[in-house]
């Protein structure tokens, strides 16, 4: 089960223009009005031995949204892996078949039931760390989310998030790029840092709010982690439950070619980013310019629309509540040695 405390998640909400909050100024000016009551998550931390949260999309017939004809319903015991194909200079890899892909479950090979590449929509989450050791590079932060947004489709949808030793949700999910564009107008810069308690906590907000199938955080930071109550590993259980991709931006410091035990700060900084992206089965960037912020906000667009679902039964049938691990390989015959990534596995929920 989770470990994890609770992380209080404060709505911040603009006026939507002057004339309307004068008016409701005058209007209440005997009873001022309360402040929004924060959003909790509820991270509770408790015996190791219990199961996960059961999930609904893994109990019963789910729906899925994603497709224009209309909801498609998906047998309980069907899994779906979201997996991105590329080659050894990281470029994107299209027009691979059923039979380039071999899935193996707890080492186990299995029958691929379909394979489709299809782009689909995305619920993701924007996270931005603004705790005072970012205050240099908020405006190259900025303009590394702006260019996210602007990659958006219409039916994406995003929230917008940033994080010290709290985390703060600025703008609930929307398709409207006007509203999160105008939400970061609310980033603050100050405090401590607890990258990995933000993490959970949005993880779970995407997975509980978030509409569509696909999944992913992108969260941006210094990955100079200080404040959190949890550990990497609690972390990664987080990501394995709540089947959401991270997409991790690290503006660190430079690493000193003589730091071969990783021991300084930034290479610490870099080593933990680079991990928690790829158990996820997502991505981790280190830019070492702002110049470079656009190609990566594309970059990592790109990456999420381009990936193939595979789908299969898993061998084992029983819903007992374990971990199956999952790996997948790619067997194309060709001199191209082609990297699949995906997530680690999911849980067999009754």
């Amino acid at each position: 089960m989770r470990h994890r405390e609770q992380v209080r998640v404060v709505i911040v909400i603009a006026p939507v223009c002057a004339c309307l909050a004068i008016t409701i100024g005058l209007a209440t000016a005997q009873n001022p009005p309360q402040p929004p009551p924060a959003m909790q998550f509820n991270q509770q931390r408790g015996d190791k031995q219990k199961k996960p949260p059961q999930r609904q999309e893994a109990r019963a017939e789910r729906q899925s949204e994603d497709t224009v004809g209309g909801p498609i319903k998906i047998p309980t015991e069907m899994v779906q892996l979201d997996v991105k194909v590329t080659d050894q200079n990281g470029l994107p890899v299209a027009g691979l078949t059923r039979n380039d892909f071999v899935v193996y479950e707890d080492k186990i090979s299995q029958s691929i039931e379909a394979v489709s590449s299809e782009e689909t929509p995305v619920s993701m989450g924007l996270v931005i760390d603004t705790s005072s050791s970012m205050r240099p590079k908020l405006y190259t932060v900025s303009e590394a989310a702006r260019g996210l947004i602007g990659q958006m489709r219409p039916d994406d949808e995003a929230f917008l998030a940033q994080f010290k030793t709290e985390a703060e949700l600025l703008q609930e999910f929307t398709s409207d790029r006007r509203e999160l564009e105008g939400a970061l107008g609310h980033l603050t810069v100050n405090g401590g840092t607890a990258l990995l308690d933000a993490i959970i906590a949005t993880a779970d907000h995407a997975r509980e709010k978030g509409k569509r199938r696909r999944k992913a955080l992108i969260v941006i930071t210094d990955g100079l982690e200080k404040n959190s109550s949890v550990k990497e590993k609690e972390v990664i259980e987080v990501m394995k439950e709540d089947e959401v991709q991270l997409y991790l931006v690290g503006f660190v410091d430079k690493v000193e070619p003589g730091d071969l035990f990783g021991r300084s700060p930034a290479r610490k900084a870099k080593d933990l980013l680079t991990r928690l992206a790829e158990d996820s089965g997502g991505r981790g960037f280190f830019p070492t310019d702002a110049s470079e912020t656009p190609a990566i906000a594309a970059q990592i667009a790109k990456d999420l629309r381009e990936q193939y679902v595979i789908s299969y039964y898993p061998s084992n049938d029983k819903h007992d509540g374990s971990f199956r691990s999952v790996r997948v390989a790619i067997d194309h015959g060709g001199n191209r040695k082609l990297i699949a990534r995906t997530r680690q596995g999911y849980y067999a929920h009754n």
